[in-house]
């Protein structure tokens, strides 16, 4: 986890017959990096909004709490007793419905709130790229997945709830056999 502090959670590639190459941006718990700006001139001509780090109040506060996180984490690992394990995949979880929940919001706002006076406009068309997986969005391929980052995050919540699954089996087991 805490690796995942200092590596890309999130990644938004544009895939199109003109970027061989492709196009991507990644986002971390404080910034955006890639080809912003290119995908910021792209999205001008559909009527989109700029995406600007320093608009997001998420970048201000994420490291803050997902340092919060972390140190639970390893109180959880030094204390070793049950109930901070709960707690703490409780924060994972939180913490991803809270992270998608907010990411979809953004991505709805910037793929529906479109400048009326763009120049390209496709009639009911929206330009929200997918939460998680790919989408044809024009002639762009539109695909949004976990960076290392969020692999990371994704696979230390795994590894807490299989423990928290096999801590509490083993505790009815041992409850059983002393009734």
């Amino acid at each position: 986890m805490i690796s995942a502090y200092f590596l890309p959670l999130w990644q938004i590639i544009l895939e199109a017959p003109q970027y061989p190459e492709g196009l991507g941006m990644k986002i971390w718990l404080n910034s955006i990096t890639g080809n912003v700006d290119q995908i910021n001139g792209l999205n001008h001509y559909i009527g989109m909004k700029h995406i600007i780090v320093e608009d997001f109040v998420e970048f201000k506060v994420l490291p803050y709490v997902f340092g919060f996180i972390i140190a639970v984490g390893l109180f959880t690992a030094f204390n070793g007793r049950l109930i901070w394990l709960k707690i703490w995949f409780f924060l994972l979880v939180l913490f991803a419905i809270a992270g998608l929940t907010d990411f979809y919001l953004w991505e709805y706002d910037y793929g529906h709130n479109l400048d009326p006076r763009a120049a390209i406009k496709v009639p009911g068309m929206n330009y929200q790229p997918p939460l998680i997986g790919y989408k044809q969005l024009l002639n762009f391929l539109a695909g949004s997945l976990p960076d290392i980052g969020g692999i990371i995050v994704v696979m230390a919540a795994l590894m807490a709830g299989g423990v928290l699954i096999y801590e509490m089996r083993l505790i009815r087991r041992t409850h059983a056999k002393t009734i």
